[in-house]
Protein backbone atom coordinates (compact mmCIF):
# COMPACT_ATOMS: atom_id res chain seq x y z
CA UNK A 1 0.00 0.00 0.00
CA UNK A 2 1.01 3.60 -0.59
CA UNK A 3 0.89 6.75 1.54
CA UNK A 4 0.47 9.98 -0.43
CA UNK A 5 1.73 13.22 1.13
CA UNK A 6 0.70 16.46 -0.57
CA UNK A 7 2.88 19.53 -0.11
CA UNK A 8 5.79 17.33 0.92
CA UNK A 9 8.48 19.77 -0.22
CA UNK A 10 7.11 22.46 2.07
CA UNK A 11 7.70 23.07 5.76
CA UNK A 12 5.37 20.78 7.70
CA UNK A 13 5.02 18.25 4.88
CA UNK A 14 8.76 17.68 4.56
CA UNK A 15 9.21 17.32 8.30
CA UNK A 16 6.38 14.81 8.28
CA UNK A 17 8.06 12.83 5.50
CA UNK A 18 11.25 12.61 7.55
CA UNK A 19 9.14 11.42 10.49
CA UNK A 20 6.85 8.94 8.73
CA UNK A 21 9.60 7.05 6.89
CA UNK A 22 10.84 5.98 10.32
CA UNK A 23 7.38 4.80 11.36
CA UNK A 24 6.07 2.72 8.45
CA UNK A 25 7.15 0.16 5.88
CA UNK A 26 4.55 1.39 3.37
CA UNK A 27 5.57 3.04 0.12
CA UNK A 28 5.52 6.85 0.45
CA UNK A 29 5.09 9.28 -2.44
CA UNK A 30 4.90 13.05 -2.54
CA UNK A 31 3.01 15.61 -4.61
CA UNK A 32 4.10 19.24 -4.62
CA UNK A 33 3.50 22.23 -6.88
CA UNK A 34 7.00 23.47 -5.96
CA UNK A 35 6.02 27.06 -5.26
CA UNK A 36 8.41 29.65 -3.82
CA UNK A 37 7.92 28.18 -0.33
CA UNK A 38 8.91 24.63 -1.35
CA UNK A 39 12.39 23.19 -1.67
CA UNK A 40 13.30 19.78 -3.04
CA UNK A 41 16.29 19.76 -0.67
CA UNK A 42 13.72 19.36 2.11
CA UNK A 43 12.76 15.91 0.87
CA UNK A 44 14.21 12.71 2.33
CA UNK A 45 16.11 10.47 -0.04
CA UNK A 46 14.24 7.79 -1.97
CA UNK A 47 10.90 9.63 -1.89
CA UNK A 48 9.14 9.68 -5.26
CA UNK A 49 8.12 13.27 -6.10
CA UNK A 50 5.36 14.17 -8.53
CA UNK A 51 5.63 17.90 -9.34
CA UNK A 52 2.04 18.83 -10.08
CA UNK A 53 -0.67 21.29 -9.11
CA UNK A 54 -3.57 19.70 -7.24
CA UNK A 55 -5.85 22.51 -8.44
CA UNK A 56 -5.51 21.36 -12.06
CA UNK A 57 -7.84 18.79 -13.58
CA UNK A 58 -6.84 15.21 -14.26
CA UNK A 59 -3.48 15.12 -12.48
CA UNK A 60 -4.42 12.33 -10.10
CA UNK A 61 -5.13 9.58 -12.62
CA UNK A 62 -1.45 9.42 -13.52
CA UNK A 63 -0.47 9.05 -9.86
CA UNK A 64 -3.25 6.80 -8.57
CA UNK A 65 -2.99 4.30 -11.42
CA UNK A 66 0.72 3.81 -10.69
CA UNK A 67 0.38 3.49 -6.92
CA UNK A 68 -2.08 1.78 -4.61
CA UNK A 69 -2.80 4.90 -2.56
CA UNK A 70 -4.72 4.03 0.60
CA UNK A 71 -3.76 6.89 2.93
CA UNK A 72 -3.49 10.61 2.15
CA UNK A 73 -1.93 13.25 4.36
CA UNK A 74 -3.05 16.54 2.84
CA UNK A 75 -0.64 19.37 3.73
CA UNK A 76 -0.58 21.26 0.42
CA UNK A 77 -1.83 24.81 0.96
CA UNK A 78 -1.10 28.46 0.45
CA UNK A 79 -0.64 29.65 4.01
CA UNK A 80 0.84 33.16 4.29
CA UNK A 81 -1.81 35.58 5.53
CA UNK A 82 -0.11 38.66 4.08
CA UNK A 83 -0.14 37.12 0.60
CA UNK A 84 -3.82 36.23 0.94
CA UNK A 85 -4.65 39.84 1.82
CA UNK A 86 -2.80 41.10 -1.23
CA UNK A 87 -4.36 38.52 -3.61
CA UNK A 88 -6.41 35.52 -2.51
CA UNK A 89 -6.81 33.89 -5.93
CA UNK A 90 -4.07 31.28 -5.38
CA UNK A 91 -5.53 30.48 -1.97
CA UNK A 92 -8.89 29.73 -3.55
CA UNK A 93 -7.27 27.53 -6.21
CA UNK A 94 -5.01 25.49 -3.97
CA UNK A 95 -6.83 25.40 -0.66
CA UNK A 96 -10.36 24.94 -2.00
CA UNK A 97 -10.29 23.68 -5.59
CA UNK A 98 -7.17 21.59 -4.95
CA UNK A 99 -8.72 19.98 -1.88
CA UNK A 100 -11.93 19.15 -3.76
CA UNK A 101 -9.89 17.56 -6.57
CA UNK A 102 -8.09 15.44 -4.00
CA UNK A 103 -11.37 14.43 -2.39
CA UNK A 104 -12.74 13.34 -5.77
CA UNK A 105 -9.59 11.31 -6.41
CA UNK A 106 -9.98 9.68 -3.00
CA UNK A 107 -13.50 8.57 -3.84
CA UNK A 108 -12.57 7.33 -7.31
CA UNK A 109 -9.65 5.24 -6.09
CA UNK A 110 -11.06 4.01 -2.76
CA UNK A 111 -8.70 5.76 -0.38
CA UNK A 112 -9.07 4.25 3.09
CA UNK A 113 -8.07 7.27 5.18
CA UNK A 114 -7.87 10.97 4.31
CA UNK A 115 -6.06 13.13 6.90
CA UNK A 116 -6.80 16.80 6.21
CA UNK A 117 -4.25 19.07 7.91
CA UNK A 118 -5.84 22.40 8.74
CA UNK A 119 -5.30 25.34 11.09
CA UNK A 120 -6.70 26.81 14.29
CA UNK A 121 -7.08 30.10 12.41
CA UNK A 122 -10.42 28.87 11.06
CA UNK A 123 -11.86 29.59 14.51
CA UNK A 124 -10.87 33.25 14.40
CA UNK A 125 -9.67 35.15 17.47
CA UNK A 126 -10.54 34.48 21.12
CA UNK A 127 -9.98 36.80 24.09
CA UNK A 128 -10.38 34.25 26.88
CA UNK A 129 -10.46 30.46 27.06
CA UNK A 130 -9.54 28.13 24.20
CA UNK A 131 -11.10 26.82 21.02
CA UNK A 132 -12.45 23.27 21.12
CA UNK A 133 -13.44 21.06 18.21
CA UNK A 134 -17.03 22.23 18.73
CA UNK A 135 -16.19 25.94 18.43
CA UNK A 136 -17.86 27.82 15.59
CA UNK A 137 -15.76 28.81 12.61
CA UNK A 138 -15.12 32.56 12.31
CA UNK A 139 -12.20 33.15 9.90
CA UNK A 140 -10.97 36.73 9.79
CA UNK A 141 -8.73 36.81 6.71
CA UNK A 142 -8.77 35.29 3.19
CA UNK A 143 -6.26 32.58 4.13
CA UNK A 144 -8.25 31.28 7.08
CA UNK A 145 -11.48 31.61 5.09
CA UNK A 146 -10.03 29.37 2.37
CA UNK A 147 -8.93 26.79 4.95
CA UNK A 148 -12.34 26.91 6.61
CA UNK A 149 -13.94 26.22 3.24
CA UNK A 150 -11.63 23.25 2.68
CA UNK A 151 -12.56 21.85 6.11
CA UNK A 152 -16.24 22.11 5.25
CA UNK A 153 -15.73 20.30 1.95
CA UNK A 154 -13.82 17.49 3.66
CA UNK A 155 -16.58 16.96 6.20
CA UNK A 156 -19.25 17.29 3.49
CA UNK A 157 -17.58 14.49 1.50
CA UNK A 158 -17.49 12.35 4.64
CA UNK A 159 -21.17 12.97 5.39
CA UNK A 160 -22.39 12.70 1.78
CA UNK A 161 -20.15 10.02 0.28
CA UNK A 162 -18.81 8.22 3.38
CA UNK A 163 -15.26 9.32 2.59
CA UNK A 164 -13.12 8.11 5.54
CA UNK A 165 -11.76 11.53 6.48
CA UNK A 166 -10.30 13.10 9.62
CA UNK A 167 -9.56 16.81 10.11
CA UNK A 168 -6.80 18.18 12.32
CA UNK A 169 -6.56 21.86 13.28
CA UNK A 170 -3.10 22.82 14.48
CA UNK A 171 -1.71 25.92 16.14
CA UNK A 172 1.27 27.89 14.79
CA UNK A 173 4.06 25.52 13.76
CA UNK A 174 7.77 26.30 13.91
CA UNK A 175 10.98 24.38 13.38
CA UNK A 176 13.51 23.42 10.67
CA UNK A 177 12.81 23.94 6.96
CA UNK A 178 10.20 26.69 7.37
CA UNK A 179 10.25 29.38 4.67
CA UNK A 180 11.63 32.65 6.00
CA UNK A 181 8.46 34.73 5.50
CA UNK A 182 6.96 33.44 8.78
CA UNK A 183 7.68 35.12 12.13
CA UNK A 184 10.20 32.78 13.73
CA UNK A 185 12.41 32.03 10.69
CA UNK A 186 12.20 35.66 9.59
CA UNK A 187 13.38 36.79 13.02
CA UNK A 188 16.25 34.29 13.03
CA UNK A 189 17.33 35.03 9.47
CA UNK A 190 17.18 38.80 9.97
CA UNK A 191 19.38 38.49 13.04
CA UNK A 192 21.86 36.36 11.08
CA UNK A 193 21.84 38.96 8.29
CA UNK A 194 21.99 41.89 10.74
CA UNK A 195 18.65 43.30 9.53
CA UNK A 196 15.81 44.89 11.46
CA UNK A 197 13.05 42.58 12.71
CA UNK A 198 9.58 43.83 11.72
CA UNK A 199 6.90 43.45 14.41
CA UNK A 200 3.28 44.16 13.54
CA UNK A 201 1.52 46.84 15.60
CA UNK A 202 2.44 46.66 19.27
CA UNK A 203 3.42 42.99 19.08
CA UNK A 204 0.86 41.97 21.71
CA UNK A 205 -0.81 39.34 19.51
CA UNK A 206 -0.79 35.97 21.28
CA UNK A 207 -0.09 32.69 19.51
CA UNK A 208 0.14 29.08 20.65
CA UNK A 209 3.37 27.60 19.24
CA UNK A 210 3.72 23.95 18.23
CA UNK A 211 7.12 22.44 17.48
CA UNK A 212 6.85 20.68 14.14
CA UNK A 213 8.19 17.37 15.48
CA UNK A 214 5.35 17.29 17.99
CA UNK A 215 2.89 17.97 15.17
CA UNK A 216 4.28 15.10 13.10
CA UNK A 217 4.00 12.71 16.02
CA UNK A 218 0.40 13.81 16.61
CA UNK A 219 -0.55 13.22 12.98
CA UNK A 220 0.90 9.73 13.11
CA UNK A 221 -1.18 8.97 16.19
CA UNK A 222 -4.31 10.39 14.53
CA UNK A 223 -3.66 8.17 11.51
CA UNK A 224 -3.33 5.07 13.67
CA UNK A 225 -5.94 5.71 16.36
CA UNK A 226 -8.14 8.62 15.24
CA UNK A 227 -11.82 8.08 14.53
CA UNK A 228 -13.07 8.69 10.99
CA UNK A 229 -15.40 11.67 10.76
CA UNK A 230 -13.83 13.40 13.77
CA UNK A 231 -11.81 16.59 14.23
CA UNK A 232 -8.76 16.89 16.48
CA UNK A 233 -7.10 20.09 17.65
CA UNK A 234 -3.31 19.89 17.88
CA UNK A 235 -1.58 22.57 19.94
CA UNK A 236 1.72 23.11 21.69
CA UNK A 237 0.34 24.63 24.92
CA UNK A 238 2.99 27.32 24.50
CA UNK A 239 1.15 30.65 24.37
CA UNK A 240 3.30 33.77 24.10
CA UNK A 241 2.96 37.33 22.78
CA UNK A 242 4.72 37.97 19.49
CA UNK A 243 6.92 40.69 20.95
CA UNK A 244 8.02 38.44 23.82
CA UNK A 245 8.81 35.67 21.36
CA UNK A 246 11.01 37.99 19.30
CA UNK A 247 12.80 39.18 22.45
CA UNK A 248 13.38 35.56 23.49
CA UNK A 249 15.01 34.76 20.13
CA UNK A 250 17.15 37.90 20.35
CA UNK A 251 18.34 36.83 23.79
CA UNK A 252 19.20 33.32 22.60
CA UNK A 253 21.17 34.75 19.69
CA UNK A 254 23.02 37.31 21.78
CA UNK A 255 21.47 40.44 20.26
CA UNK A 256 19.58 43.34 21.83
CA UNK A 257 16.13 44.82 21.29
CA UNK A 258 17.42 47.67 19.13
CA UNK A 259 16.95 45.29 16.18
CA UNK A 260 13.15 45.44 16.61
CA UNK A 261 11.23 47.67 14.19
CA UNK A 262 7.51 48.17 14.84
CA UNK A 263 5.53 48.34 11.58
CA UNK A 264 1.91 49.03 10.66
CA UNK A 265 -0.38 46.20 11.74
CA UNK A 266 -1.93 43.99 9.08
CA UNK A 267 -5.66 44.38 8.36
CA UNK A 268 -7.92 42.12 10.41
CA UNK A 269 -5.04 40.83 12.53
CA UNK A 270 -6.33 38.21 15.00
CA UNK A 271 -5.37 39.11 18.57
CA UNK A 272 -5.16 35.68 20.18
CA UNK A 273 -5.29 32.02 19.22
CA UNK A 274 -5.63 29.35 21.87
CA UNK A 275 -6.26 25.67 21.16
CA UNK A 276 -7.82 23.20 23.58
CA UNK A 277 -6.16 19.80 23.05
CA UNK A 278 -8.00 17.72 25.65
CA UNK A 279 -9.73 15.63 22.98
CA UNK A 280 -6.53 14.35 21.36
CA UNK A 281 -4.97 13.87 24.80
CA UNK A 282 -7.89 11.87 26.17
CA UNK A 283 -8.95 9.93 23.05
CA UNK A 284 -5.59 9.23 21.44
CA UNK A 285 -3.02 9.75 24.19
CA UNK A 286 -0.91 12.37 22.43
CA UNK A 287 0.50 15.48 24.04
CA UNK A 288 3.35 17.83 23.11
CA UNK A 289 6.79 16.81 24.35
CA UNK A 290 8.97 19.79 23.42
CA UNK A 291 9.10 23.07 25.32
CA UNK A 292 9.24 26.36 23.45
CA UNK A 293 12.74 27.00 24.80
CA UNK A 294 14.03 23.67 23.49
CA UNK A 295 12.27 24.00 20.14
CA UNK A 296 13.54 27.53 19.57
CA UNK A 297 17.11 26.55 20.34
CA UNK A 298 16.92 23.60 17.92
CA UNK A 299 15.35 25.83 15.25
CA UNK A 300 17.98 28.56 15.63
CA UNK A 301 20.73 25.97 15.35
CA UNK A 302 19.20 24.57 12.15
CA UNK A 303 19.07 27.98 10.45
CA UNK A 304 22.60 28.80 11.57
CA UNK A 305 23.76 25.57 9.91
CA UNK A 306 21.70 26.10 6.74
CA UNK A 307 22.41 29.70 5.81
CA UNK A 308 22.05 28.84 2.10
Amino acid sequence: MTILVTGGAGFIGSNFLHHIIENTDDEIICIDKLTYAANTNNLPKNISLYPCDIAEDGWYDNVFTKHDVKTIFHFAAESHVDNSIEDCSEFIKTNITGTVNLLNASLKYDVEKFIHVSTDEVYGSIEEGSFTEQSNYSPKNPYSASKAASDHFVMAYHNTYDLPAIITNCSNNYGPRQYKEKLIPQTICNILDNKKIPVYGNGLQVRDWLYVKDHCAALTQVWKYGEVGEKYNIGGECEIRNIDLVKKILKYMGRDESMIEYVKDRPGHDRRYSTDIKKIQNHIGWEPLYSLDYGLQQTIEWYENHRN
